[in-house]
């Protein structure tokens, strides 16, 4: 087979290929983001810089991920029956998503000095996916609350259902605890089955 090879272009991009003869070894440099700068992100059209790279050394970033992880975990674990880790999660998400949103002022540098904008918009156009984060670890702090919530409430409704179930010693003294429960949907979730 013969040996197609393309001959070697001076635009040639590899950065693995060994540098041109005579040309000295040079040490590794992280590529410019398309727009060349100081590798912030790429510009655009105007010569603006784009959105920044998550920083997770910035606390209002980490507590905009936070929020979303803990909503998400505590949504998750009250779905799946265990209501106390499931409140846990999504107080401590509400608490995350609320102060990620509303962040902390930046001190004046001097009096009169117009204040430097601080949360969220201190980030300008990398706001965005922070703020989404932190809206929807918000949402899913809240249904996990909800749900929580929602779960000791039937459990205090029918404690007398639980008390029955749980202090039953054969499977028909279990069973005749359901007549402690209505006869609606919810009673037909909770009822002893055989």
């Amino acid at each position: 087979m013969p040996d197609r090879r393309q001959p070697d272009s001076p635009t040639d991009d590899n950065p693995f290929a060994a540098p041109p003869e005579g040309r000295p070894d040079q040490p590794w440099q992280p590529r410019n983001g398309g727009g060349g700068g100081n590798g912030d992100g790429p510009k655009d059209s105007d010569g603006q810089r784009g959105p920044a790279r998550w920083d997770p050394t910035d606390p209002i970033q980490r507590r905009a991920r936070y929020a979303l992880l803990a909503g998400m975990w505590g949504f998750f674990f009250g779905i799946f029956g265990i209501p106390s880790v499931g409140l846990l999660l999504g107080a401590l998400a509400l608490y995350w998503g609320i102060s990620a949103l509303r962040g902390k002022p930046a001190p004046a540098t001097a009096e009169g000095a117009p204040a430097a904008p601080s949360g969220l918009d201190a980030l300008g156009p990398a706001a965005r996916p922070q703020r989404t984060a932190a809206v929807s670890g918000l949402v899913t702090a809240s249904l996990a609350i909800l749900l929580a919530f929602s779960s000791y409430a039937v459990q205090l409704a029918y404690k007398d259902f639980y008390v029955c179930r749980d202090d039953a010693l054969t499977k028909s003294a279990e069973l005749q605890c359901n007549t402690l429960l209505p006869d609606n949907l919810l009673g037909d979730v909770l009822k002893v089955r055989q």
